[in-house]
Protein backbone atom coordinates (compact mmCIF):
# COMPACT_ATOMS: atom_id res chain seq x y z
CA UNK A 1 0.00 0.00 0.00
CA UNK A 2 1.28 3.84 -0.32
CA UNK A 3 2.66 5.88 1.73
CA UNK A 4 4.88 3.96 4.12
CA UNK A 5 5.87 6.57 6.43
CA UNK A 6 4.24 5.13 9.30
CA UNK A 7 3.30 6.33 12.92
CA UNK A 8 5.85 3.89 14.23
CA UNK A 9 8.64 2.64 12.99
CA UNK A 10 8.79 -0.77 11.82
CA UNK A 11 12.45 -1.56 12.61
CA UNK A 12 12.29 -0.21 16.45
CA UNK A 13 9.09 0.68 17.67
CA UNK A 14 9.96 4.44 18.27
CA UNK A 15 6.69 6.88 17.95
CA UNK A 16 7.31 8.51 14.93
CA UNK A 17 4.18 10.89 14.59
CA UNK A 18 4.39 13.17 11.26
CA UNK A 19 6.63 12.69 8.07
CA UNK A 20 8.10 16.21 7.55
CA UNK A 21 5.35 18.41 8.35
CA UNK A 22 3.94 18.24 12.17
CA UNK A 23 4.36 16.26 15.66
CA UNK A 24 6.97 15.44 17.39
CA UNK A 25 9.82 12.92 16.67
CA UNK A 26 11.11 10.37 19.79
CA UNK A 27 14.58 9.14 17.73
CA UNK A 28 16.73 7.18 19.98
CA UNK A 29 20.33 6.33 19.34
CA UNK A 30 23.15 8.90 17.87
CA UNK A 31 22.34 7.95 14.51
CA UNK A 32 18.80 8.88 14.72
CA UNK A 33 19.47 12.09 16.69
CA UNK A 34 21.85 13.34 14.51
CA UNK A 35 18.84 12.56 11.72
CA UNK A 36 16.82 14.33 14.38
CA UNK A 37 18.49 17.62 13.95
CA UNK A 38 18.32 17.80 9.97
CA UNK A 39 17.00 20.98 8.94
CA UNK A 40 13.49 19.78 6.42
CA UNK A 41 15.35 21.53 3.66
CA UNK A 42 18.16 19.28 3.99
CA UNK A 43 20.81 17.72 2.32
CA UNK A 44 19.31 14.89 0.70
CA UNK A 45 19.72 14.70 -3.18
CA UNK A 46 16.39 13.66 -4.77
CA UNK A 47 17.21 12.11 -7.96
CA UNK A 48 15.95 9.62 -10.64
CA UNK A 49 16.28 5.91 -9.57
CA UNK A 50 18.13 3.68 -11.38
CA UNK A 51 18.95 0.24 -11.68
CA UNK A 52 21.91 -0.17 -9.38
CA UNK A 53 19.07 1.11 -6.24
CA UNK A 54 16.89 -2.04 -6.48
CA UNK A 55 18.71 -3.76 -3.95
CA UNK A 56 18.78 -0.49 -1.33
CA UNK A 57 14.87 -0.04 -2.66
CA UNK A 58 13.59 -3.62 -1.95
CA UNK A 59 15.52 -3.50 1.39
CA UNK A 60 13.51 -0.49 2.73
CA UNK A 61 10.19 -1.70 1.38
CA UNK A 62 10.48 -5.26 3.14
CA UNK A 63 11.00 -3.70 6.43
CA UNK A 64 7.00 -2.56 6.35
CA UNK A 65 6.08 -5.82 4.74
CA UNK A 66 7.43 -7.48 7.88
CA UNK A 67 6.53 -5.51 10.53
CA UNK A 68 3.32 -3.86 10.25
CA UNK A 69 0.26 -3.56 8.02
CA UNK A 70 1.42 -0.16 6.08
CA UNK A 71 2.03 -2.70 3.14
CA UNK A 72 -0.70 -5.66 2.12
CA UNK A 73 2.36 -7.86 0.94
CA UNK A 74 2.86 -10.59 3.68
CA UNK A 75 6.13 -12.05 2.38
CA UNK A 76 9.10 -9.63 1.90
CA UNK A 77 10.13 -9.31 -2.09
CA UNK A 78 13.31 -10.79 -3.08
CA UNK A 79 15.42 -9.41 -5.99
CA UNK A 80 13.97 -10.72 -9.20
CA UNK A 81 10.48 -9.88 -8.04
CA UNK A 82 11.77 -6.03 -7.58
CA UNK A 83 13.52 -6.19 -10.91
CA UNK A 84 10.68 -7.26 -12.57
CA UNK A 85 8.60 -4.16 -10.94
CA UNK A 86 11.08 -2.32 -12.28
CA UNK A 87 10.80 -3.39 -16.07
CA UNK A 88 7.01 -1.01 -15.84
CA UNK A 89 8.98 2.06 -15.15
CA UNK A 90 11.50 4.48 -17.50
CA UNK A 91 12.89 7.54 -17.67
CA UNK A 92 9.98 9.88 -19.05
CA UNK A 93 6.34 9.40 -18.90
CA UNK A 94 3.77 9.38 -16.42
CA UNK A 95 5.13 6.40 -14.59
CA UNK A 96 8.19 7.34 -13.06
CA UNK A 97 10.87 6.34 -9.65
CA UNK A 98 12.87 8.82 -7.65
CA UNK A 99 15.38 8.31 -4.27
CA UNK A 100 16.71 10.62 -1.45
CA UNK A 101 19.94 10.23 -0.86
CA UNK A 102 21.63 11.47 2.50
CA UNK A 103 25.37 11.19 2.14
CA UNK A 104 25.26 9.07 -0.70
CA UNK A 105 23.22 6.64 0.76
CA UNK A 106 19.36 6.21 -0.15
CA UNK A 107 17.31 6.57 2.45
CA UNK A 108 13.61 6.43 0.43
CA UNK A 109 12.11 6.47 -2.31
CA UNK A 110 8.47 7.37 -4.25
CA UNK A 111 7.01 6.48 -7.53
CA UNK A 112 4.23 6.53 -9.51
CA UNK A 113 2.49 3.45 -11.29
CA UNK A 114 -0.80 2.50 -13.31
CA UNK A 115 -3.99 3.27 -10.59
CA UNK A 116 -5.67 0.32 -12.77
CA UNK A 117 -5.02 -2.23 -15.75
CA UNK A 118 -7.64 -1.29 -17.72
CA UNK A 119 -7.23 1.12 -20.43
CA UNK A 120 -9.45 3.95 -19.58
CA UNK A 121 -7.50 4.44 -16.04
CA UNK A 122 -4.49 5.75 -18.37
CA UNK A 123 -5.42 9.30 -17.14
CA UNK A 124 -4.98 8.67 -13.55
CA UNK A 125 -2.04 7.29 -11.26
CA UNK A 126 -1.57 5.68 -7.83
CA UNK A 127 1.58 7.58 -5.64
CA UNK A 128 3.91 5.04 -3.37
CA UNK A 129 6.19 6.91 -1.04
CA UNK A 130 8.61 4.69 1.16
CA UNK A 131 11.12 5.76 3.88
CA UNK A 132 13.96 4.26 6.10
CA UNK A 133 12.35 4.31 9.36
CA UNK A 134 15.44 5.96 10.81
CA UNK A 135 14.61 9.04 8.27
CA UNK A 136 10.76 9.27 8.74
CA UNK A 137 9.45 13.04 10.19
CA UNK A 138 12.65 15.73 8.65
CA UNK A 139 11.00 15.90 5.23
CA UNK A 140 12.18 14.10 2.54
CA UNK A 141 8.88 12.37 1.97
CA UNK A 142 7.66 15.49 1.46
CA UNK A 143 9.97 16.08 -1.26
CA UNK A 144 10.32 13.25 -2.70
CA UNK A 145 6.08 12.74 -2.98
CA UNK A 146 5.97 16.37 -4.35
CA UNK A 147 8.48 15.85 -7.27
CA UNK A 148 6.61 12.55 -8.07
CA UNK A 149 3.57 14.74 -8.64
CA UNK A 150 5.25 17.50 -10.43
CA UNK A 151 6.61 14.79 -13.13
CA UNK A 152 3.01 13.61 -13.33
CA UNK A 153 1.29 16.93 -13.91
CA UNK A 154 3.71 17.70 -16.49
CA UNK A 155 2.93 14.78 -18.46
CA UNK A 156 -0.50 15.34 -18.90
CA UNK A 157 -1.89 13.09 -15.73
CA UNK A 158 -5.44 13.89 -14.71
CA UNK A 159 -5.60 12.62 -10.96
CA UNK A 160 -2.82 11.22 -8.10
CA UNK A 161 -4.62 8.44 -5.89
CA UNK A 162 -3.11 6.71 -2.40
CA UNK A 163 -3.90 4.22 -0.61
CA UNK A 164 -3.52 4.44 3.30
CA UNK A 165 -3.65 1.58 5.66
CA UNK A 166 -5.58 3.42 8.79
CA UNK A 167 -5.03 4.51 11.07
CA UNK A 168 -1.98 6.66 10.18
CA UNK A 169 -2.27 10.62 10.74
CA UNK A 170 1.18 11.23 9.84
CA UNK A 171 0.54 9.45 6.24
CA UNK A 172 -3.17 11.11 6.32
CA UNK A 173 -1.27 14.76 6.99
CA UNK A 174 1.24 14.39 4.65
CA UNK A 175 -0.71 13.91 1.79
CA UNK A 176 -3.22 16.54 2.63
CA UNK A 177 -0.49 19.24 2.92
CA UNK A 178 0.16 18.09 -0.46
CA UNK A 179 -3.41 18.69 -1.79
CA UNK A 180 -4.68 15.33 -1.46
CA UNK A 181 -8.14 14.92 -0.15
CA UNK A 182 -10.08 11.77 1.38
CA UNK A 183 -12.72 10.58 -0.89
CA UNK A 184 -13.34 7.10 0.38
CA UNK A 185 -12.70 4.53 2.98
CA UNK A 186 -12.90 0.78 2.02
CA UNK A 187 -13.29 -0.94 5.53
CA UNK A 188 -11.96 -4.08 6.77
CA UNK A 189 -10.50 -4.82 3.26
CA UNK A 190 -7.46 -6.58 4.11
CA UNK A 191 -6.28 -9.20 6.89
CA UNK A 192 -2.73 -9.21 8.21
CA UNK A 193 -1.14 -9.98 11.55
CA UNK A 194 -4.54 -11.82 13.10
CA UNK A 195 -6.64 -8.74 12.50
CA UNK A 196 -9.01 -6.85 9.37
CA UNK A 197 -7.78 -3.49 8.10
CA UNK A 198 -9.56 -0.66 6.75
CA UNK A 199 -8.08 1.57 3.91
CA UNK A 200 -8.32 5.09 2.70
CA UNK A 201 -8.24 6.80 -0.52
CA UNK A 202 -7.06 9.58 -0.93
CA UNK A 203 -7.44 11.91 -4.26
CA UNK A 204 -4.32 14.72 -6.14
CA UNK A 205 -6.32 17.08 -8.78
CA UNK A 206 -4.10 17.66 -11.19
CA UNK A 207 -5.31 19.86 -13.51
CA UNK A 208 -6.25 22.73 -11.25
Amino acid sequence: LHLLCGAVSPRNGHSLTGCGHRGPVTLLGSKQRAVAHYDPGMTAVIRPATENDLERINEIYNVYIVDSAISFDLEPWDLERRAAWWEHYAETGPHRVFVAEVDGRVVGTAYSTRYREKAAYRSSVETTVVLDPDYVAVGIGRRLLSTVLDVVRSEGIHRAYAIVTVPNEASIGLHEALGYRLVGTLNDVGFKLGKYWPTAILEKRLDD
